[in-house]
């Protein structure tokens, strides 16, 4: 299935993904761990399906020095022995976060005591705002059918000021 609409080159869409890029200048300028971010980016995407997203994610983390090990098991997160405990809790946290509709209570208790053990204010803020930007991000690529492969570490980077 093609793209619906190229939202880079759309003059609207260009100018909505400038303020969109910047609303998350405040989380990458954050001390939520920058590994930690991608990964948290990465499951998201994974989870609603954005294979643009995915692939983004994948590479800059990638750029950044994770390892393939590493990228290759955040699907199944549970069930490996690569992430630190505050991974794990980050993880969960998005994990719950992104599946609203699956559970009446959202994120639990246990799974937001996980996360506040391993990260201050700031950080579980940056954390919260993540998953919520992801999840918009995530949404407009798949409803237009963004197509993951064409991306490049740092496309966007002009775009953040």
């Amino acid at each position: 299935m093609e793209s619906r609409i190229d939202l880079f080159t759309n003059e609207l869409g260009a100018k909505f993904g400038k303020r969109f890029a910047n609303a998350g200048l405040p989380i990458v300028q954050s001390s939520l761990p920058k590994p930690t971010q991608e990964l948290v980016s990465l499951r998201v995407s994974q989870i609603n399906g954005c294979g643009w997203c995915v692939d983004l994610h994948t590479k800059d983390a990638a750029a950044a020095g994770e390892s393939a090990l590493r990228l290759n098991l955040v699907a199944v997160w549970r069930e490996t022995t690569v992430f630190t405990e505050a991974e794990q809790a980050a993880l969960a946290l998005a994990e719950e976060g992104t599946r609203l509709a699956d559970a009446h209570q959202g994120v639990s208790d246990e799974t937001w005591a996980r996360a506040r053990k391993h990260y201050d204010d700031e950080q579980i803020v940056a954390l919260v705002a993540l998953v919520a930007l992801l999840n918009a991000a995530n949404r407009l690529a798949v409803i237009v059918h963004q197509k993951g492969g064409s991306y490049q570490p740092g496309m966007f980077d002009s775009l953040m000021n």
